[in-house]
């Protein structure tokens, strides 16, 4: 089977998930990005090349073609290509190639991740979806709540699957100390990871524990503000920003830190988490988790079990949490432990992936 597998960006470092589907899915995959309109297909092929397009220019200058010299240029390439089945990464990007797979009437999987599911103004944009709803033969999706919510907006619930992603193997073999007091945070710094929330709970932490540090990993339009409230409230030798990191460091600062933790929120905006790949990641690797009670967290972390977590915005809450193990080294490994069996048992890659090959399976059997 020839599967298109399309995602706006390309090796997004936030976006491992999508290079665990493009290595893992059975099918040749063929591997289109750069625009929820796809503009390159991976290997060096730029699809809508000028020079390749006279006559699809030639239609559209005399309105021929009743589609966009882009859109064209992924008909053309998935023709070419022998496409059976499109398999889209966000919402957005299967509502962009619904009329291209309509017209060549190949079946589409939608993935839904986070802020597809939840953003005011795309839900808006995109009439809720119902068009793609109707047309899909699967939607995807990553937490209990974007079930609910997709739910309501008209999905049938025939078509829904929840799948939560699964962490590479690497962070199940990861045996952490649980000693140094450090914790690890890592993600963009964006309105709905509110990683200056880590930084106000940090405040109270220091003034016991002087020698804790924390690790903010990753970058984003919130980076110099937060590069700026650790300044102003001294915290300078206390929290380290190394920008963005690579697995191999992340898994390096699993090793050696108490806990990992995250302050998500429901942006202004209604944008949400679906379920953080990097919370799976850390659990695997046998660190409790710190975070809020949002979006799909819920569903992997144990409150209690695996983790900690508390209400969105509550910094102080968020504060105490780390201070609990701070002083209790012993609970820090025993949730880690519990971490790493549940996400091995219940959320690896390989479970994963078998549910996305089932549904390619069943699609292309109809």
């Amino acid at each position: 089977m020839n599967i298109a597998l399309i995602s706006p960006s390309r090796n997004a470092y936030s976006e491992t998930f999508i290079q665990a589907h493009k290595e893992r899915l059975n099918g040749n995959i063929f591997y289109y990005y750069n625009g929820e309109v796809p503009t390159e297909l991976e290997g060096g092929v730029v699809i809508n090349s000028r020079s390749k397009r006279i006559l699809d220019i030639f239609k559209g200058h005399f309105r021929l073609n009743r589609f966009s010299l882009a859109e064209q240029a992924v008909i053309t390439s998935f023709r070419k290509n022998n496409i059976d089945l499109v398999f889209a990464e966000y919402g957005t990007t299967g509502e962009a190639l619904l009329p291209i797979c309509k017209e060549l009437q190949i079946p589409i999987i939608v993935h839904f991740h986070g802020f597809d599911a939840s953003r005011k103004e795309l839900i808006k944009a995109n009439e809720s979806y119902y068009k793609l709803f109707d047309y899909a033969s699967y939607v995807v999706v990553v937490s209990n709540q974007m079930y609910r919510d997709l739910l309501k907006m008209g999905c049938p619930e025939s078509k829904l699957v929840f799948n939560v992603y699964g962490p590479r193997e690497d962070f199940l073999e990861v045996k952490p100390t649980v000693k140094k007091q450090q914790f690890i945070a890592i993600g963009r710094f964006t309105d709905k990871k509110a990683p200056y929330y880590l930084i106000l709970s940090f405040i109270r932490i220091k003034k016991k524990f002087p020698e804790a540090r924390m690790v903010l990993a990753g970058d984003g339009e919130l980076w110099n503000t937060c590069k700026n409230l650790i300044h102003y409230y001294g915290l300078d030798e206390n929290i380290s920003m190394p920008g963005v990191i690579s697995k191999d460091q992340y898994i390096e600062y699993l090793k050696y830190s108490l806990a990992m933790v995250q302050h998500s929120i429901t942006a202004e905006d209604g944008d949400s988490e679906g379920t953080p790949l990097a919370i799976l990641e850390a659990s695997a690797a046998g660190l409790p988790v710190i975070s809020t009670k949002h979006a799909g967290i819920t569903d992997v972390i144990i409150d209690g079990k695996t983790g900690l977590l508390v209400e969105e915005h509550d910094v102080v809450g968020m504060s105490k949490k780390m201070q609990e193990l701070l002083e209790n080294n012993s609970l820090a490994k025993k949730m880690g432990k519990n971490g790493k069996d549940n996400i091995s048992v219940n959320f690896s890659l390989n479970r994963h992936i078998k549910v996305l090959d089932d549904l390619i399976e069943k699609t292309l059997k109809v």
